[in-house]
């Protein structure tokens, strides 16, 4: 059983910076496609970046040239840079994984975290 831990929210200012990580267990981690999301209370939940298994990444429009998503060389955890953050990035974070190809959709993804609280103030 594949299990998913996410760290590193926090409460930032406007224009600040955070690392969240998904350290995984339970699985061969490096052939599962990882992907972040996140939750804004009232919204639903959005695709925020995605790296294959191959290193192919993928963002949403609203959050390129500002995040990154990578994984260190034996591909465990998975990272999520986040730079110049606003406060409309402010959401719980869930770090997926999934056995077949990349998606945006998450209700493709397999395996959840319990997700991280990221708040951001103007």
């Amino acid at each position: 059983q594949v299990q998913l831990v996410e760290s590193g929210g926090g409460s930032v200012q406007a224009g600040g910076s955070l690392r969240l990580s998904c350290a995984a267990s339970g699985g061969t981690f490096g052939r599962y496609n990882m992907a972040w999301f996140r939750q804004a209370p009232g919204k639903t939940r959005e695709f925020v970046a995605g790296e294959g298994t191959g290193g192919s990444t993928s963002y949403a429009d609203s959050v390129k040239d500002r995040f990154s998503i990578s994984r260190d060389i034996a591909k465990n955890p998975v990272y999520l840079q986040m730079i110049s953050l606003k406060p409309e990035d402010s959401a719980v974070y869930y770090c997926a994984a999934r056995d077949s190809g990349p998606s945006r959709l998450g209700r493709n993804y397999r395996y959840w975290g319990q997700g991280t609280q990221v708040t951001v103030s103007s």
